[in-house]
């Protein structure tokens, strides 16, 4: 679908033309005509879909139209991070280039007092829409510094992700701050339980759109190392000192680990930055700055970090952890191969993890290629679930534990002891 077959203003029509957007991608085709109907919307769909697009065009389309009481704020948008945050912020100016009288202010953590008086002054003022992460914006309703009484729009990008971080409560608490007249919008890239039960909490008769999760590009090269936890250094030395790679994220699942790997690299004499919570919004943005410009060829980063990461030349992504969901898997991965390139992923497979990895390849569809370890490690052997539905088992050296000893020809006796002595051995 083309945007002018859309209810959107001219305004808008014409910041598209300039951004040479004409055609709709599917979640902006089912959302946009709902929320210009007033719909409180439920959209599960990846990162990559469009979904910024799917409520940014059609509220500014609304707000520019007036109707909207002045100096008020009318939209508030929530973030899980503050790199989300400067992107939603990003894409807010570009959208609304002819439309003067539309005004926005991002308020995100991480910053000096400076930045803190410039937000406080634009939700003072009454900017229309507000981009904010939890934390901070809590923070400034805590100070009295913001009147969210004549909301009219409230916008959840990610869900999912807040909910992990540990936002439930803060967003519950500024949702009670709203009117009851607001409509409500909720993006997730996965669908839990307790994105349904946020939903149920949040939002009144809504549509839910759902765009199915879409399959890694034919142009990723993916392949997998089945090793231990301690060898997985080794493998990334390997990696660099055989293959010489460039412009690569590699993604592990906490800062703590984030930390460990970029020593472990710096050590390597790998050109490298880090990425994570505990740096303040100025050296992130200086990472950053340094890793799009190409002074620095290899970044480490948290997936909740990384999902403000919008870069088209990634040649590689390394997962140093196996992500949880198959979405994530394919969303980290999904940064390589964009623009016509070509690109590779690798995944470092620990033996608990290779059920979640299991679980991956179901729904991919097929099996991921397994490399041989480099330097003659061995690492553990790669099979399913045992057909109780359990974890299976995986040994050190990839064999199953040898019983030569008290065997009986009542095995129905001696099973479960045995099964019960090997486990605890592990």
């Amino acid at each position: 679908m083309d945007f002018y077959e859309l209810d959107l203003n001219d305004n808008t029509l014409d910041a598209l033309d300039d951004m040479n957007f004409s055609v709709c991608t599917p979640i902006q085709e089912k959302c946009i005509p709902e929320i210009l109907n007033g719909r409180d919307i439920l959209g599960v769909a990846q990162t990559g879909t469009g979904k910024t697009a799917a409520y940014l065009l059609p509220i500014l389309s609304m707000l520019d139209d007036g109707g909207f009481p002045k100096e008020a704020i009318n939209c508030v948008i929530m973030s899980p991070t503050r790199e989300l945050a400067q992107q939603i912020d990003q894409a807010m100016q570009g959208f609304s280039y002819y439309m003067p009288e539309v005004s926005s202010v991002a308020v995100y953590g991480g910053n000096d007092g400076h930045r803190y008086d410039q937000e406080y002054k634009g939700m003072k003022l009454g900017a229309d829409v507000i981009i904010a992460t939890p934390g901070r914006l809590i923070s400034h309703i805590a100070m009295g510094n913001i009147d969210l009484s004549q909301v009219s729009f409230f916008v959840l990008d990610e869900a999912d992700r807040m909910l992990d971080m540990g936002f439930h409560d803060d967003i519950i608490n500024i949702a009670k701050l709203l009117p009851d007249t607001h409509q409500t919008i909720m993006f997730s890239a996965t669908m839990p339980d307790k994105i349904e039960e946020l939903a149920n909490t949040l939002l009144h008769n809504p549509v839910t759109v759902k765009i199915a999760v879409s399959k890694p590009a034919e142009k990723i090269h993916q392949m997998a190392y089945v090793c231990h936890e301690n060898q997985k250094i080794r493998i990334l030395n390997y990696l660099f000192k055989s293959n010489q790679l460039k412009r690569v994220i590699i993604f592990a699942c906490s800062k703590i680990k984030v930390r460990e790997i970029y020593r472990e690299l710096l050590q390597m004499k790998v050109n490298c930055g880090e990425m994570h919570s505990d740096l303040t919004q100025q050296q992130r943005d200086e990472v950053m700055y340094l890793f799009k410009s190409g002074q620095i060829d290899v970044l480490v980063a948290t997936d909740i970090v990384a999902r403000g990461i919008d870069i088209d030349d990634i040649a590689t992504v390394i997962n140093y952890d196996v992500p949880h969901e198959a979405e994530d898997y394919v969303h980290r991965i999904g940064r390589t191969a964009r623009a016509d390139r070509d690109g590779q992923a690798i995944t470092l497979i620990r033996g608990w993890e290779i059920v979640d990895f299991i679980r991956i390849e179901k729904f991919l569809g097929y099996a991921v290629e397994k490399v041989d370890l480099p330097y003659k490690m061995v690492g553990p052997e790669y099979r399913p679930m045992n057909k109780r539905g359990g974890r299976a088992h995986f040994h050190r050296h990839g064999k199953p534990n040898d019983n030569k000893k008290g065997k009986t020809t009542n095995k129905r006796k001696n099973t479960r002891p045995q099964r019960r002595k090997k486990d605890k051995k592990q």
